[in-house]
């Protein structure tokens, strides 16, 4: 997921994430939702930038754009690719052509019963350049006729075809193993034409197809999610989530009994996993198929020469930011794709921590010196307040290493996302969760020439052609094969300095049942209940 995919994790608040999580402040008691109950599960949040599936791009966003959207297929709890609003469907024999069957008495939160033409205008205007998707050439570009909508030259998707009221053929440009992965993103997601041209802010008052519907939302307060009653599947067994936004310190609130769950941070983790502490019990660890690193504007000197990123990652050790300032809550990442991820290569050769091979690369680039190096900024999500304390250890790092001074520039958390690319800086933190259990997520969709997530400005003609290769290769072991060739090639060409992937720590209410933050790192929440 961009997120920073998406899926992402991409936190794009992460800054502020690490003030509030880690640090004990004075909780804030609210009067409103009330105590958990059978019916109403409490959680605490930031609140999500938009509820448009055709614009949401971070992580954000997605938890609540998930619960409230849903599309064609998705992902089961295995990351395999199931059913949803279609029950069925079949595919040509060249790989070219899908029939999707779409379930009969299938409602928007309206009542309105949601017909395959429903998901010809979501998808048409998903790729309309008016909607301003970045997601859009991403998860649908594969299919016939989208670059030409994206770039305003049809007024259709001429690849999307309503058969009858409960049949879509769909034809992509080549046979792709990943094509069924892509539509389980929000970009697929159906939404409801009235509700759509409603008025510009009509995301504030969404209409989608998902378990639970938009009940309430005061910004920076409170967001009340209700159970869809007309949901097409198993029912939730919960009547309402409340979200407290922004609503005091996480911890205290879990503590207090005022939210259910709670993420852990660095601040609580020798706490919760003492083995005598009341959370430890409560303490839920699972992976997240997510890389954190720092990106390089290889567009722009002075990392347009290879030899300054090689440079700048020789220089940062990893294994000690991950040790004394994470306290090993994630794992350091060498590569680019994540353990857990098909094609996660073992045996990578990353560029690990080396001083004396940073100075050489300085010393063999055109500069030839640090003094002749230009200025150079990290761009970081942010309001203007403290270095969080491993960039503090990275930015010191190129300091020792390098006697490089690196500033930092904060851009506001809810136009990060969505203005990196032309905000960007020398250089840039972000950080990417897999939409789908597959190495073209992030090899293709943050390295391709052509990427919508190609922030790094990063072009290798020889890595785009053997990533087209592996895209249509139709023997798996070959094509991860190829796969972890591509990601070879992108670790020694150095485009960004992978930092760890990530681990969530989370407590869970003993009364909670069936929540689970998956690989992806958003639970469904249509499948947790409370027992009183």
């Amino acid at each position: 997921m961009k997120d920073f995919g998406k899926r992402i994790w991409y936190l794009i608040l992460l800054s502020f994430l690490i003030c509030v999580l880690f640090l004990p402040q004075a909780s804030c008691v609210c009067n409103w939702p009330p105590p958990s109950s059978e019916d109403v599960l409490n959680l605490w949040d930031i609140g999500p930038i938009t509820l448009d599936p055709a614009v949401s791009s971070e992580m954000s966003s997605h938890a609540y754009v998930m619960q409230v959207f849903s599309g064609l297929v998705r992902l089961n709890d295995e990351l395999e690719v199931v059913p949803d609003i279609a029950e069925s469907w079949e595919k040509s024999e060249d790989g070219k052509v899908f029939v999707f069957h779409l379930r009969h008495g299938v409602k928007f939160h309206d009542g309105k019963e949601v017909k395959a033409e429903d998901f010809k205008y979501s998808w048409e205007r998903a790729c309309d350049p008016e909607t301003g998707s970045q997601t859009a050439a991403t998860y649908l570009g594969d299919i016939i006729g989208v670059n030409d909508k994206l770039a305003g030259k049809a007024e259709e998707i001429s690849g999307v075809e309503v058969v009858d009221d409960y049949s879509l053929r769909v034809t992509i440009d080549a046979p792709k193993a990943y094509f069924l992965c892509k539509l389980t993103y929000p970009t697929a997601f159906v939404v409801e034409q009235s509700n759509v041209e409603s008025g510009s802010d009509w995301w504030r008052h969404p209409i989608g197809t998902g378990p639970f519907g938009l009940s309430e939302w005061e910004p920076g307060q409170v967001l009340i999610l209700e159970r869809n009653e007309f949901y097409y599947s198993e029912l939730p067994q919960i009547k309402q989530v409340a979200f407290h936004l922004l609503a005091g310190n996480p911890m205290a609130m879990y503590e207090n009994g005022e939210i259910d769950i709670v993420p852990v941070g660095t601040y609580y983790i020798d706490l919760v996993k003492d083995e005598a502490s009341p959370f430890h019990q409560e303490l839920a660890v699972t992976p997240e198929l997510s890389l954190h690193y720092i990106g390089f504007n290889t567009g722009a000197p002075p990392f347009d020469d290879v030899n300054v990123r090689r440079a700048f990652s020789y220089a940062v050790d990893k294994e000690r930011i991950i040790k004394l300032i994470f306290r090993d809550m994630v794992n350091k990442a060498d590569g680019i794709l994540p353990p857990g991820m098909p094609g996660y290569n073992e045996n990578l050769t990353g560029l690990e921590y080396n001083a004396t091979r940073a100075a050489e690369c300085i010393a063999a680039s055109e500069y030839g010196n640090v003094s002749n190096l230009p200025p150079i900024t990290i761009t970081v999500a942010g309001y203007g307040g403290g270095v969080s304390g491993y960039l503090g250890a990275i930015i010191q790092g190129w300091r020792e290493n390098l006697g490089v001074e690196v500033q930092v520039r904060q851009l506001e958390s809810e136009k990060f996302v969505y203005h990196l690319m032309e905000e960007k800086d020398e250089m840039f933190m972000l950080a990417w969760v897999a939409d789908y259990p597959d190495p073209h997520n992030f090899l293709d969709n943050l390295f391709y020439t052509s990427a919508e997530n190609n922030i790094f400005d990063y072009h290798n003609p020889e890595l785009d052609a053997l990533l087209d290769q592996a895209g249509v290769e139709q023997n798996d072991e070959a094509r991860l094969m190829m796969y972890q060739q591509a990601e070879q090639e992108i670790v020694d060409e150095a485009p960004c300095l992978p930092l760890c992937s990530g681990r969530n720590y989370v407590l869970v209410k003993p009364y909670v049942k069936g929540y689970e933050l998956g690989p992806l790192g958003i639970p469904d929440l249509a499948k947790v209940y409370i027992e009183q």
